[in-house]
């Protein structure tokens, strides 16, 4: 990469003039990224030697440097000849200083600690776990690459396409002269999504070489970037606005704001949009914009697809906490399958980091006395207990402040839980909620807002929580007692009737489960009758799903007094996972799933709690949290809950597209699909025709109209695809969005890979418009 493809062959005054426009690209990206002169960047791409670590016995010394793109990381390998491996910054979802990876606390010693640190990928990539051989040079490590990445975050989007395009074109630059030849130009276009007939690319060559040299460099380079990056679509708007000499006056601007995007906004609001985003300093200081500021503010927060009010806390948070959805996580501690898959602390931290609420906990007695996580008679490696705990208590309030449930699954002796008990005291320590809120005994939950930065334990408990306010001298004298367990225990597919199994409980376990007792279920009116609010039952998607589907109504009401967790098949060894909609329209609010397992499911999950400021909270519509609530979203009565509406959908284009296949003349064929999930009469989906051959620019123009009567409990899913005409089509990329926090108008719309990880350059331009239906 970066020309290296011909060093070897390369005179000594080649290699000296190589260097030089090396440096000048890296002096380039450095000044777009702004860390023009930064101490730890330069030390970056001057590179050192880290020590890899992989095992007690793999510890290798390796070269470290970042390319000149200022993005791209590489790296020797001894596996080949070429010695040569790339990794690039958008594929790092965090930099750890210090021995913080189980593996670099089981390979390493605590003399290493201030010269360690580790480098953890999005998806399933293993870790990188790095010892440098000084702690300055850690130090430069990471604070260069943290740097790296936040302000390639932070870049606007027309800003990260000129830095991928500018290093698409040294890509393509074989023999780095900073020309581009017809062949370069080719495979240029390939690199970048797009393959077009030779002459198409003769003719776009011809027009850019205005000196007819055979080659483009400079200023006609410069042309055809603007030839490629012309949006036609923003120009046909654009003009249809810019009526002021040919320029958006801020009347011109408010008039598209107030008709086009349906926003209540002034001509105040129009002329600070101007003076955000126009780049044109002499039309800024006439309070104009141009058509490149005009593309800038369709590119930031404010012109995309979601409102920008919703990525904040929004919400009311002061509801009881049962009047939420709560994003949950069933097997946390896995990262793969269900049988011989890998357990690991990490598992944890991820879903904690995507603001997970409520995590999971399968506990067995460990064979030298201390509890370890693992799922149960199977092959799945073991964790210990209070590595998780620890790894919990680090990252449960890093992305969101809102109360974390541990979920126990108990199998553990009686002295294994008194060290459960005490490592979740100890470790937790005061974020670790051991009584109820209050000097009285409370008659409902308290709210988020209450229980910001506690966690609650969820499991079984030897007493009712009333107990914790009166004669606890006679409890004080028992250790434990049997008790049953849940009916729906996740480790058994019960096929037929059997005797309750018998759990022998300690008491100092008990006395910390709070809000979240586990009991059985035997019933709406047994749970009406004879369960207080504080006792939560736990069901198998099979038997949640149909009550949810014959007793719906019930099911809601049920969950306005209690909690209810809802969690996949022990079938699905798998990972896989179930569709959470038809839990969520009844009112379930802890409705888990297996996190480490990408897909439809997990993308519905990240588009709900992708509003209210990704806190993991979601506020239940207001029919799903009152005791006389009629509403039952199979048959859909009439009341509050039917707000028809009229929704229109123009997919215009899209920007970008990543490449599924790495060959490198594969080329995607997208396609786009809208697909509405809710309530039964909601589900719908439409799609565009395929476009050939074409990832950067694609366009379809074409309209969709979808009938919606609970919007509230809507998600909008658009999903790009690569056609495939003999088997499935491939994924691309897809964006979840609650149909409550779309907004009107001309949209971009981000798209997300399979792990939920935003594509960078990627987007989808759409045209939105929803109105009550007549």
């Amino acid at each position: 990469m970066q020309c290296i493809r011909k060093q070897a062959s390369r005179s000594k005054s080649e290699e000296l003039l190589h260097q030089a426009q090396s440096k000048k690209v890296a002096s380039l990206n450095s000044k777009l990224l702004g860390m023009e002169d930064d101490p730890d960047l330069q030390f970056l791409l001057s590179g050192t030697e880290l020590t890899k670590v992989r095992s007690g016995s793999w510890k290798k010394t390796r070269f470290y440097k970042l390319q000149e793109d200022c993005k791209t990381m590489w790296h020797e390998s001894k596996k080949t000849l070429r010695s040569r491996q790339t990794f690039s910054v958008d594929d790092i979802e965090a930099i750890r200083s210090g021995r913080k990876t189980e593996g670099l606390k089981k390979y390493t010693d605590e003399t290493q600690e201030l010269r360690a640190f580790s480098i953890l990928f999005k998806g399933r990539r293993k870790n990188l776990d790095l010892v440098a051989s000084s702690e300055e040079e850690a130090k430069h490590w990471v604070s260069g690459l943290e740097k790296i990445i936040s302000n390639v975050s932070n870049l606007c989007q027309q800003l990260k396409t000129e830095h991928w395009i500018f290093n698409c074109l040294r890509n393509a630059d074989i023999n780095c002269d900073n020309k581009m030849s017809p062949e370069e130009l080719k495979s240029f276009l390939h690199d970048i999504n797009i393959d077009v007939e030779d002459n198409y690319v003769k003719m776009l060559f011809e027009k850019c070489d205005k000196a007819n040299s055979g080659y483009l460099e400079g200023e006609e380079i410069k042309l055809f970037y603007e030839i490629l990056t012309q949006r036609e679509e923003i120009d046909v708007i654009y003009g249809e606005y810019a009526k002021t000499d040919g320029l958006l006056s801020a009347t011109n601007l408010l008039e598209f704001l107030v008709k086009e995007q349906r926003e209540q906004v002034d001509l105040a609001y129009a002329v600070q949009l101007i003076e955000k985003y126009e780049v044109d300093k002499t039309a800024k200081a006439k309070q104009m914009m141009t058509k490149d500021g005009f593309l800038m503010y369709l590119r930031q927060p404010k012109g995309l697809i979601m409102n920008p009010a919703h990525k904040s806390v929004y919400q009311d948070m002061k509801q009881p906490l049962n009047h939420y959805f709560i994003s949950s996580s069933h097997n946390t501690y896995l990262m793969e399958d269900q049988l011989k898959g890998p357990s690991s602390t990490e598992a944890y931290i991820r879903a904690l980091m995507k603001s997970c609420r409520c995590v999971e906990l399968d506990i067995y007695d460990g064979s030298d006395g201390e509890p370890v996580i693992y799922h149960g008679y199977t092959l799945t490696s073991k964790i210990l207990f209070k590595d998780a705990i620890s790894a919990i208590k680090e990252y449960a309030f890093k992305t969101s402040e809102y109360p974390v449930i541990l979920s126990l699954e108990n199998h553990c002796s009686v002295e294994q839980q008194k060290l459960m008990a005490h490592h979740l005291t100890s470790i937790l320590g005061s974020a670790l909620l051991t009584k109820p809120l209050g000097e009285s005994m409370p008659s409902e939950f308290p709210s988020p807002e209450d229980l910001k930065g506690r966690i609650l334990i969820k499991g079984k408990r030897l007493n009712k929580l009333e107990a914790s306010f009166y004669d606890q001298s006679a409890e004080e004298e028992e250790e434990s007692v049997t008790e049953e367990e849940d009916c729906c225990d996740e480790e058994e597919e019960r096929e037929k009737p059997q005797e309750p199994k018998k759990l022998k409980l300690a008491k100092e376990l008990s006395d910390i489960v709070i809000y979240c007792k586990s009991v059985g279920f035997h019933g709406f009116e047994h749970a009406r009758n004879s369960q207080a609010f504080y006792e939560m039952s736990s069901f198998k998607e099979g038997d949640a799903m149909k009550l949810a589907e014959k007793s719906a109504n019930e099911c809601i009401r049920h969950n306005v007094d209690k909690l209810s967790r809802v969690y996949p098949s022990p079938l699905r060894t798998d990972s896989s996972n179930f569709d959470p909609m038809p839990l969520w329209n009844a009112g379930c609010q802890i409705v888990a799933l297996n996190f480490q397992t990408p897909g439809r499911d997990m993308d519905l999950n990240q588009g709900l709690f992708r509003q209210n400021g990704l806190c993991g909270y979601v506020l239940k519509p207001a029919y799903l949290r009152d005791r006389g609530s009629e509403f039952d979203p199979i048959t859909l009565t009439r009341g509050p809950w039917l707000k028809q509406k009229d929704f229109h959908v123009m997919v215009i284009s899209a920007q970008q597209l990543p490449k599924v296949s790495q060959k490198a003349y594969s080329i995607v064929d997208p396609l786009v699909r809208v697909e509405i999930h809710g309530v039964p009469a909601d589900i719908a989906q439409k799609e565009t025709r395929h476009i050939q051959n074409n990832g950067f620019n694609p366009m379809w123009n074409e309209n969709f109209q979808f009938d919606l009567y609970v919007p509230d409990l809507a998600l909008v899913r658009f999903v790009v695809e690569d056609y495939d005409s003999v088997s499935n089509n491939d994924f691309i990329g897809q964006c979840t969005v609650p149909f409550t926090s779309l907004q009107n108008g001309y949209r971009h719309v981000p798209l997300f890979n399979k792990n939920g990880d935003l594509l960078s350059s990627a987007a989808l331009f759409v045209h939105l418009m929803a109105a009550d239906a007549e």
